[in-house]
Order: structure tokens, then sequence, then C-alpha cells
């Protein structure tokens, strides 16, 4: 054999161990110049980074997080597969089921397909934390020594059961097919939407009971599945893309709450309807049987009947066989076809009412009953007949005849009003009843112009009657009274007129009281009164005692309700008072739940290489006493109103801040001490954004239709309007230009207003764009319009993206889905590891980090890491980079809340995602809104909040002899500036207000500061630039300065 030479080899191993050797030197050294840096500034204790210490575990965190969305989501699965079990035991007692127990199978094999899927995307996401299905693991061909097994597991022989010992549809486990991929996403979610469409209107088939909460929740679902299959199609052949698995693996949660909506609705269906649906399924059932059975005994009756008349030749003879025979016919048909339609009711396999022809429907239900009226109908008149065949007595036929019809006319009413009733749920669609329709018509009948006359001439006619009968009534009593007054007694006449009349007389008028009484007119009697009975005027008597000094024929009053019934009326209200007020409220539980995730080469990539770990270690460690040392040095209230946005210059000079109050601030930073520069006004409209451009010589302000172009000095050079809404600005690299975001377009402008370009991103409409430093490129976001097939989500929430855009060939290259709602991108300075963009999100969705990767002329974003808070935070504003070379991520949280971590500022170190530092909620002076980085500012570092009332605060490490004079008071003396032309010529329109009154508004904050304005009077006035109405049109004097 041939030698081959050792010595290259030998000399690259000891270069490699001479490196290696070098490596550790290094690292060793630098961690021990760390440690002595360490013990000069006085930290005895290991380095802590909050509660993420290194970069394992933050990895980590998104590991234990994702594996727990995903624990969830298949505990969510298997309590759907075990209440469609339920159910498909329930339902198999019902007639009709076999449909409904053949699409509750394959909906639950749809569900296993769909939840193998997932296992298998959540172990290629979280393999740490998720072993993949065990149905993926193939037997292999060689063992680990590289040797085919000797032994090999012989697979289980499968019996086939056969006739009765077969599983049934609802009993057989379903069986996934492991030959799914993940590109098979959208076409089972499309599917799983047919299967859940299939299921319900099976359960619909079933009229006897009808659940609109399931009905309701199932349809949202189905309309869901087909949002995101139509949006997933545009994923095709990227299913193996982290950033597509991680959104498919998001989307688990809002499954995951449909899955939850029909779990429930099914478990009461089975609680209430399946009882509902069987009881009437039993009801119909003991009705034909008792049809059945009237049917038997009627043509065993018919049949003994025949038995008299058969033998009877004359022509009446005849006619009475006739009808008897026919009734024993139909009394037979309707016994045999009661016991079919029993036996069809209660198959399982039967089709579903809308699947059977009509004239099988009407011969198995309505059939029998209408055989059995013929066969007693036949019957009757059979039997008149035969009363006068057989000579029977006239008045027993005659009896007979009279009693037959009479039942005959019942049973043909009976018939005739179900018939209607039946007719009026048909056409009415069961919102009349039967009663309500004939009210109808009578009234109907009632307005025809004949019938209105006979109806008023009725009336009238029935008005006289009721007065002559009222009159003679009224003579009948007064007869009545009369002569009960002369039968009776004096003494009894007395007691009478006194019973009968609500009087009192006193002792002398007693004597005078029987004559007085025969010469009253009848009329004054009053029989008709309620006091006519005796029990009314004895208690009335008996109540009104007057004494011998009352006064003579004095009515009684009426009686008052007695003490103790009021007292009982008024306990009953106070019971019903306090039982009313009684009920307590009970607010809202929430649970939140957050998951994000790392990519799987970058984890690998971490822990495989522990040196650069060591490294990253020690940078962090640096960064942590650079920031635990910054702290609030300066409060201003700049504005009167919510503190929109904040930018520093590029240089690092100026602070540009926006406001709801129509202003926007520009200040000096002179040795990380913020003063007063200018104050931008506009007329009209927020200011929601500014923009310094990449010189740092021009600032942008945003208004809702338009952008204007500021100077460093205030001075206004253009305002551009827009016939769109503006919802964001940014810079071209070269700033030559600037983009504006319009819907689902972007406009390239020019200082002077001119388009230079329109970009459109379709179905997309975009809340930020960034562009590439080569100008070639845009990156996008904002959420989805609508599918690419026009579908809407039915209750999930809608797709996000984030596009890149290729200028050169208007088309969009590449799309990332995302389900937070996504406000802002910004793309980092530093690109000596790549070009990475900063993504925003709004409410408690935290800041990640996407990188810009280019494949084959393509670029693509990966997801590189997700910055997880201390704890949930309610997100203020896009979150920005920080530090002189963007090493740094910052955010700040809204307001302060007892139930997440809102008003707190985090900020995190970029390259590893660990929370370097956390300033708490109850350091800070107000909700804030926006935070802002100095670039320039690196020892020490600097940044500004925002906050809702209008206050700035500036952050950063307090000198050791700082004057202890105010921000405002150490500013530069001010001037007042003049607009781009002649501002003694102009009139100031777009100023919301006057020199004077912006200066008295100015005068009323400080000495809401403290500082009273005779104390920076002397040497401080109010600098106020005003917009001047320039749009598009002829460039302003770049010569007038302020």
């Amino acid at each position: 054999m041939p030698k081959f030479e050792d010595e290259p080899d030998a000399a690259a191993g000891r270069s490699s161990t001479s490196n290696r050797r070098e490596t550790i030197l290094s690292l060793v050294e630098m961690l021990l110049k760390q440690g002595d840096d360490h013990d000069m500034l006085g930290l005895n204790q290991q380095p802590t980074f909050e509660d993420d210490r290194d970069v394992p575990t933050v990895d980590e965190h998104h590991q234990t997080a994702g594996a727990e969305a995903f624990n969830r989501f298949q505990k969510r699965i298997n309590n759907l597969d075990k209440e469609l079990r339920n159910f498909s035991n329930a339902a198999r007692q019902l007639g009709s089921s076999a449909a409904i127990l053949s699409s509750a199978f394959h909906l639950r094999t749809r569900i296993a397909h769909i939840g193998y899927l997932y296992h298998t995307n959540a172990a290629d996401l979280y393999p740490r934390k998720i072993k993949p299905p065990a149905s993926t693991h193939a037997l292999p061909d060689v063992d680990d020594m590289g040797r085919i097994p000797r032994y090999r597991p012989k697979p289980r022989r499968k019996y086939r059961l056969s006739g009765k010992h077969r599983a049934l549809p609802h009993v057989a486990r379903p069986t996934v097919d492991t030959t799914v991929d993940l590109e098979d996403f959208p076409n089972q979610f499309e599917q799983l939407a047919e299967e859940v469409t299939t299921f319900v209107n099976c359960l619909n088939e079933f009229p006897e009971f009808t659940d609109e909460a399931v009905n309701a929740s199932i349809s949202s679902f189905e309309g869901d599945l087909k949002y995101w299959a139509s949006c997933l199609h545009n994923y095709s052949g990227q299913f193996r893309y982290p950033a597509v698995q991680r959104y498919i693996q998001d989307l688990a949660v809002e499954m995951g709450e449909h899955i939850d909506s029909i779990t429930s609705t099914l478990a009461m269906f089975i609680e209430v309807g399946v009882p509902t649906i069987r009881f009437a399924q039993k009801h119909g059932a003991t009705n034909l049987l008792n049809l059945s059975t009237v049917a038997t005994f009627f043509s065993a009756v018919t049949a003994t009947t025949i038995q008299f008349s058969y033998q009877l030749n004359s022509p009446s003879g005849t006619a009475v066989n006739v009808f008897w025979f026919l009734s024993l016919v139909f009394s037979i048909a309707a016994a045999v076809n009661s016991l079919l339609g029993l036996t069809w009711k209660q198959a399982m396999y039967r089709s579903p009412g809308h699947r059977v022809p009509w004239w099988v429907l009407i011969w198995i239900k309505r059939s029998p009953l209408i055989f059995l009226v013929l066969s007693v109908a036949s019957f009757s008149i059979g039997l008149c007949l035969f009363t006068y065949a057989s000579d029977q007595h006239r008045i027993v036929a005659t009896i007979t005849t009279v009693f037959t019809g009479f039942t005959s006319f019942g049973l043909a009413a009976v018939s005739a009003w179900f018939a209607s009733e039946r007719w009026a749920f048909t056409h009415h669609r069961g919102t009349k009843w039967l009663g309500d329709v004939l009210v109808e018509v009578n009234e109907s009948f009632l307005r025809l112009p004949g019938i209105s006359f006979v109806r008023r001439g009725l009336r009238q006619s029935s008005k006289w009657a009721s007065r002559v009968t009222s009159g003679a009534r009224t003579k009948l009593r007064r007869v009545k009274s009369i002569t009960k007054s002369i039968i009776s007694s004096d003494g009894e006449k007395a007691s009478d007129i006194e019973n009968g009349l609500p009087m009192t007389m006193g002792p002398e008028d007693a004597t005078m009281a029987p004559s007085a009484m025969g010469r009253r007119r009848p009329s004054e009697t009053g029989p008709a009164s309620p006091l006519d009975s005796p029990a009314i005027s004895t208690t009335i008597g008996s109540l009104t005692p007057m004494g011998p000094g009352s006064p003579p024929n004095t009515p009684s009053s009426p009686t008052s309700p007695s003490v103790g019934k009021q007292l009982w009326k008024n306990a009953l209200r106070t019971v019903k008072m306090s039982s009313i007020l009684s009920h307590p409220t009970r607010s809202p539980h929430r649970q939140r739940t957050t998951s994000s995730t790392l990519l799987s080469s970058d984890r690998k990539r971490m822990i495989s290489e522990p040196p650069v770990k060591a490294i990253v270690r020690s940078r962090v460690a640096a960064l942590v006493p650079k920031l635990k040392c910054l702290e609030p040095t300066q409060d201003m209230a700049c504005h009167q109103a919510l503190v929109r946005h904040l930018q520093f210059s590029p240089d690092g000079k100026f602070l540009a801040t926006s406001s709801w109050d129509r202003t926007s601030v520009i200040l000096r930073v002179e040795n990380s001490v913020v003063a007063h520069h200018r104050t931008l006004a506009h007329a009209k409209g927020f200011v929601g954004q500014v923009a310094w451009s990449p010189t740092g010589h021009l600032l942008l302000t945003k208004l809702n239709r338009g952008v204007k172009v500021w100077t460093q000095d205030g001075v206004c050079q253009r305002t551009i309007d827009r016939p769109a809404y503006v919802e964001s600005i940014t810079w071209f690299p070269g700033g030559e230009a600037f983009l504006s975001v319009e819907g689902s377009d972007v406009a390239k402008l020019d200082l002077k207003g001119k388009v230079l370009g329109t970009y459109n991103f379709g179905s997309i409409k975009l809340q930020d764009v960034a562009v590439t430093p080569d100008g070639t490129r845009l990156l996008g976001v904002g959420p989805l319009l609508q599918s690419p097939d026009g579908l809407l989500p039915s209750k999930s929430r809608a797709e996000k993206r984030l596009a890149i855009y290729n200028m050169d060939t208007k088309q969009i290259e590449h799309a990332t889905p995302v389900l937070n709602d996504v406000k802002d991108i910004t793309l980092a300075r530093n690109t000596r590891n790549g070009l990475v963009a900063l993504v925003s999100y709004e409410n408690k969705a935290p800041p990640q980090l996407w990188k810009l990767e280019t494949v084959r002329d393509a670029a693509r974003l990966t997801l590189r890491h997700t910055y997880m808070p201390k704890s949930p935070v309610d997100f203020a504003g896009p979150s920005y980079f920080g530090g002189k070379n963007d090493e740094l991520v910052l955010c700040a949280g809204k307001g302060k809340s007892l139930l997440v971590a809102s008003g707190d500022i985090h900020i995190w170190d970029q390259e590893s995602g660990a929370l370097l530092h956390h300033v708490r909620a109850q350091d800070l002076g107000g909700d804030l809104t926006c935070i802002a980085w100095n670039h320039a500012e690196d020892n020490p570092f600097m940044f500004a909040t925002g906050s809702h009332d209008g206050a700035l605060r500036i952050w950063t490490k307090l000198a050791e002899r700082r004057p202890s004079t105010s921000v405002l008071e150490t500013s530069l003396p001010f001037t007042r500036s003049a607009s781009p032309s002649d501002m003694e010529d102009m009139t100031r329109t777009e100023s919301p207000l006057t020199q004077q009154e912006f200066e008295s508004s100015f005068a009323n904050s400080m000495e809401s500061l403290g500082t009273g304005p005779s104390s920076s009077s002397a040497n401080r006035e109010r600098t106020v630039a005003f917009a001047a109405e320039h749009t598009v049109g002829p460039t302003v004097d770049s010569d007038a300065s302020p």
C-alpha cells in the first residue's frame, strides 16, 4: 500500500491546538479583567440580568412557553374527541342516526389529522420539550454500528372482524394517515371546514330539536377555517420555515377557543337535545302504535258487523255491504301502515326527511290517519243505510242518522282545523298561530264596505235594545221595591230603608221614616246600587254609628282600608324592594397567555459555541452598570396634551416631539442637558409623528392628511397635502426624498411634494414601512384587508404580514404571517451582523428582531429574537434600538395597572435577547406613551420618555456637580424666529393661537412647574415658529433666517 505523508496534518493539528489555547487564555484574561472591573465598581456579587441571566435561560423560556401552549391545545382536541364519542353513543339511540354518527366519525378523523400535524409542527419548533409523534419513527435499516440488525420485530397480525362483531362507526378509533406533511395544512383546514359543515347539517336534520348555540359556534369555526386555509395557500413550500410554523402554532390559540365553544355546546346538546329528540321520537312512535291498535280494533268491529249484512240482496243492502267492506279495507290498511311507519321511525339507518321522496313520506306519515278516517266515515254511512235496509223502526233510523251526522260533522271540523293549522305553520313559518290568522281574516272581512254598513246598523240596534231592556228592568225593580214596602210592617220597613240606603237619621226623625218612605219617589230607592246587599248594608251601618247630635240625612263616607291591611301591604313592598337590591355583581376574570420562540439553528449555535457565549456574557455584563446608573434628570412640561412621538436627531444635538395639542417642540441637547429651542405650531390636526432627515438638517411632522417640512431653526419650508390619510412617514436613505404610507400604497415624495413613485402592497393595510440602506427594498407591516379569496374572519383575528417589497420589480418578494397586531418596523443602522429589523406590536405582544436574508436574489425575513418582559406588559408605542451601535432594544409600557406591569421600561441586549434593565412603574411620573434613544450619547447613555400629561422626561447619568437651576432657566436666550416669507406681510392662518395667547399659555405652564414669570423673564424669551401657508407650489426662499 502507498504511504501518505503525515507532516502537514500534524502541523495543522499543532496550529489548531495553539489557536485553541490562545482563545482560552484570552477568554480567561477577559474574565479576570471583568472581575477586576467589578471589584473596582464595588460589585461584590455576580452580575444579574434581571430574570434572564444568560442566553439559554431566554431560549428555555421560549421552549417552555411554546410547549405549554401546545399541551393546552392538545388537551382541547382530546376533550372535543371525547365529547364527540359521548355524542355518538347518545345519538345511537335515536332514529335516523346513521348520518350523524358517520359525520361525527369523519369529524373525529379530521381533528386527529389536525392534531398530528400540530404535534409535528410543535416538535420542530420546540425539540427540547416536545418529542415527534411516535408514528413518524420508522424502523432503521441498520443499527448504531452500521450493521443490519439480526432480529426484526414481526408486525402484528391484523384480524378483521365481520358481522355483528365489527366495530360500529362511532366506536372505531380514527386512524391517522402518517404520510401527511406540513404542506397539507391548508387542505386539512378546508377538509375540516367541510366536515364541520356536514356535521351541523346532519344535526339540523332532527326537526324535534334545534340548538342555535351549536349552529352559531360551528358556523363561526367553519368561516375561520376557510379564511385560514385561503391565507395559508400563499405560503406553499414554506411550511418548514420557522416563521410560518410559528404563525401556525399561534393559530392554535384561536382554534382552541373555537374547540372549547363547540365542546361546551355539544355537552349541552347531549344533556338537553338528545333527551328531547328521544322524547319526541318516542311520542311519535306511541301515536303510531295507538293508531295501529285503534285501526286493528275497528277492523275487527267492521268484520263482525259484516256478518249481519252480507246476506242482504236489496239495493240498500248492497250499498251497506259496499261501505262496510270499504271500511274493513281502510282499517286494515291503516293498521299495517301504522306498523310500517313505526318501524321506519325507529330505524337507525333510515334516511333523513329531506332525502326521501315526497310520496314515500306522505304514505308513511299521513296514510295511516287518512285511512282510519275513511274507514270510520265508510262505516258510519253503512251503519245509517243498514238501519233502513234492515227495516228498523223509524225512530231508530232517525236517531242513528242524526247522531251519525253530528259525529261525522265534528270529525270533519276537527280534521279541517288540523289541516288549517298545518297550512298556517307552513305559510307563515311558525310566526303566527291559526287563531291569529283567523282574527286577521275576520278583521279584513269586517272592513269590507257592505259589511261595515251592516255592522254599524247592528251596533245601533243593539244599543236601542239595551236601552229598552234596561228601562224595563228598572221599572220591574221599582214595582218590586214598592211591593216589598207595602207588605212589610212599619218597623220592618224602617229597617229595610235603613239597611238599603247609606243614611243615618236622628231619633226625632225615626217616627217619620215610614210615612216619609211612603212619599219618596221610586227613583230614590236605588235598588241597583251595590248597597242593596244585606251584608254590605249592615257593614256600612255598623261602620257609621251616629249619635243623638248627628245631623240628619247625612250620607255615609266610603270605607277606608284598615290599619292592619295597610301595614301588610307596606311589608310586602319592602320585601320585594330588598330582594331586587340584594343581587351582587361579579367582575369577569380573564387569563392571558403568551408564547414565543427562537430559531432552532440559533439555539444549536448558542449551545455549541461556549466561547461565544462567554463573550456575550462579558459584553452584557459591561452594559448593566451603565444602564443601572440611568435616572431621570430633567422633567419638562413641553405640551398640554399627550406626547405622541419623540426622536433625537442623528447627531444627537436636537430632540423633536409631537403632541395632540397641535404643536411640535424642538429641544437643544448640550452636555446631556436639554433646553427648549423652537415650538412648531400647526393650525389644524394632531401631530402624529416627527422624523429627522439622515443629515439632521430637516424635520418632518406628520398630520392626518399632510406632511410639513421644517428646518432645525423652526422654519416651515413646505406644507405637502395628501389625498389620503397618512399612516406614517420615513426618510429615504439619501435624505433627498421620503415615503408616505397611505392605506395599501406607499408614495415616494421629494421635498417639494412631487410624487416620484407609488408602490402598492395589495390587500395589506400598511401601518409602517422601512427602506433598506441601498434603497432597493421596502419592508412593510400591517393587517390583511381580506384573504386572497375575498374571505373575512368570523371570530378570530385577521392575519398580519411582514412584507418585503422590491422597488425595482414593484412586487412583493416575500411575506411572513404573524397573528399579533403589528404597528411599527425599524431597521438597525449597524449592519455588522447583517440587516436586522425591529418589529413592534400592540397590546401585550413583545417586540421581535427579524433578520433580512438574501437567498438567490430573493430576500426573506427570519426571526432572531423575541424580547420577553418580566411580566405581561401593555406596550406603549414602538420599540427602538439603543446604544451607539444599536446593541440595545428598549420599549415602554402604557399606564399603570394592577393586572399587568404597565408603565415599566424594559431594556434588552439586542444580540442575546437578555433583559438587562427594568425600570419599575412606580419610579415614573406619568403614564408613558413613547420613548426615544440618543444614539450620539454613549458615555453616559441618554434617552427620553413622553407621557399622557404632556410631560417630557430625560434619563441619563446624574452628574456629580450639576447646577441646580431648572431646565428652562438654562436654555439659551430666545429670539422670535421669522417664517419662510415676510412675517409682517402674511397672516398666520395655520396657527391655532395668537402669539400673545401662546406666550400667556407658556407662562401658565411655567407657573405650574414652580418657576414664576419673574424668575426667568429677565434672560429668556418665548420662541414660537408658525407654519406659513405654503402648499405644493413655488419653493420658499431658503435665505429667510429666523
